[in-house]
């Protein structure tokens, strides 16, 4: 944190005012950037085709700030309030970004399976067991194997 204060010409105490950690500022970065995309339009195609044009830009986002995405993810298993404020938002944007694509009514058996092989390809990426890159191409299997 007095890195960033220093980076960001504050006093550390005034970074703090802001965050009470490292991973809460962290997790929120990644949270704003996630929270700034675009809405899932209406899709159609496939289930897969609609699933995958609901985390692309997640996916882009991901793969063009490694950095950021990497170091979100043990921020985000913070055991802080202000973290698991922000691990919920993610996980309800994740969760609404499915139910879009699979549409109104969709069964929520699928939209949480969905949600959990998401959740866990970014984990996964994040600990560098798999590339962001291969992101969509995995969920495309994931959601073609939903039918």
């Amino acid at each position: 944190m007095r890195n960033v204060a220093r980076r960001a010409a504050v006093a550390p105490a005034t970074a703090y005012t802001y965050f009470a950690s490292k991973d809460h500022l962290v997790a929120e970065a990644f949270w704003r950037k996630l929270a700034a995309l675009d809405e899932v339009a209406p899709a159609s195609g496939t289930v897969a085709d609609r699933v995958v044009a609901a985390i692309e830009d997640i996916a882009r986002l991901v793969s063009g700030e490694p950095a950021l995405a990497a170091a979100a993810t043990p921020a985000l298993f913070a055991d802080e309030p202000d973290v698991a404020r922000l691990r919920r938002q993610v996980g309800a944007l994740f969760h609404a970004r499915f139910a879009a694509a699979l549409g109104e009514g969709a069964d929520e058996a699928a939209v949480l399976t969905l949600d959990l092989a998401f959740s866990g390809a970014l984990v996964r990426a994040g600990v560098g067991e798999l590339a962001y890159a291969d992101l969509v191409g995995l969920m495309r299997t994931v959601a073609g194997a939903l039918g």
